[in-house]
């Protein structure tokens, strides 16, 4: 079959890289639309870098959140961003080619339909906003795969708690802005892992590595009368505690750090979200036994985080993930049955995914310990 799927590939890519085909393929009534398809994908890739730089312009220069509460001349958003007339159209230009502005009479724009998307998900734009380290990281990314650095990159910094003790006595300034960013993205994942389980069936809930809290507020709004505990750094349970508690929210916070320390018990749900893909293999594995040690035989792991092998979202986990962790400095995204096969080395019991809406944004599994 391997040898098959060769001599296939070989014979494909012998004609699609020939130019006189190429030529041919543009010009021909048949073929032309499958050669301007990939022509554009293929441009698009190339261009990637500069659509997103693109987006990173309208989101810091305020442009974005301009045009959120109506239409705008160039003259005011060019004020807004401080660029001068000619640098201010060439934004606007290439933004509406984006769809992220469109044009609505003379010299007057609103948002387009995908910054009106970008308007209703917070974490997006935060993770625009914190991309720029993620591109300083990928500016010679033949160095970041060779491990040339003798030195934590960019995005490494962005996470100085966990090069760190995390002891509640570490300046908290120190973790506040990966815990903003993560609060920020974290309702587009909560409120996909919400409607995939019923909360509701379980009595106390210990979500590990839950930073700010802002899953644990999420699985409050449908599931008040659940128990919750918070276990993470003590200096970032300190702040999911303070937070959880100014919305009304009562928690238990267990400060701990899950290298090194066992899983607090008497929880009958625990949570992993977005918490495997940020951690390699060795590490990975010694939590969820650690996980499984913390609960009885039928108690339940609920794992939410994006997965390889996610249909339609293929470059989302290896281009995207891929470069994003290996940048920050460890883990790797994993197909669901590649985490089944972890669960069960761990000794649970068994485990299924749970269909989300948009599993592109995350999938889930629930494990039986």
């Amino acid at each position: 079959m391997a040898g098959f799927r060769q001599r296939w590939v070989g014979w494909r890519n012998s004609i699609i890289g020939n130019p006189a085909f190429q030529s041919w393929a543009s010009r021909s009534i048949l073929a032309r639309g499958i050669s301007r398809v990939r022509a554009r994908r293929l441009f698009d890739i190339i261009a990637g870098f500069t659509y997103s730089q693109t987006l990173y312009a309208c989101v810091e220069g305020g442009i974005v959140a301009r045009l959120e509460d109506g239409a705008a001349s160039s003259a005011e958003l060019g004020a807004l961003a401080r660029l001068g007339e000619d640098a201010t159209h060439r934004l606007l230009r290439a933004a509406a080619a984006l769809g992220v502005i469109e044009s609505v009479g003379e010299d007057l724009w609103m948002l387009g339909e995908q910054g009106v998307a970008l308007t209703g998900n917070p974490g997006a734009i935060a993770m625009i906003r914190h991309h720029h380290l993620l591109y300083a990281d990928l500016a010679d990314p033949l160095s970041l795969l060779r491990g040339e650095r003798s030195a934590p990159g960019a995005l490494a910094g962005y996470w100085p708690y966990a090069l760190g003790d995390g002891s509640e006595g570490e300046n908290q300034a120190a973790v506040s802005p990966y815990s903003q960013l993560m609060a920020a993205s974290q309702p587009m994942v909560a409120d996909q892992v919400v409607h995939a389980w019923r909360f509701g069936q379980h009595r106390r809930m210990l979500d590990v590595g839950g930073g700010a809290g802002a899953f644990i507020a999420a699985v409050a709004d449908v599931a008040p009368a659940l128990e919750f505990g918070l276990f993470d750094l003590p200096a970032v349970t300190a702040i999911g505690a303070r937070q959880l508690g100014e919305r009304g929210v009562r928690v238990t916070p267990h400060p701990g750090d899950f290298r090194n320390d066992s899983i607090p018990q008497g929880y009958d749900l625990i949570t992993l979200i977005r918490i495997l893909h940020d951690h390699d293999d060795d590490l990975a594995q010694s939590l969820l036994v650690k996980v499984h040690a913390a609960l009885k035989p039928g108690d339940t792991l609920l794992i939410a985080e994006p997965m390889a092998g996610t249909p339609g979202a293929e470059a989302m986990a290896d281009a995207y993930f891929g470069f994003y962790l290996l940048a920050m400095g460890s883990g790797r995204a994993r197909t669901p049955q590649e985490i089944g096969a972890m669960l069960t080395k761990a000794g649970f019991a068994g485990w299924s995914e749970r269909r989300t809406g948009l599993p592109i944004v995350t999938r889930v599994i629930a494990a039986t310990a």
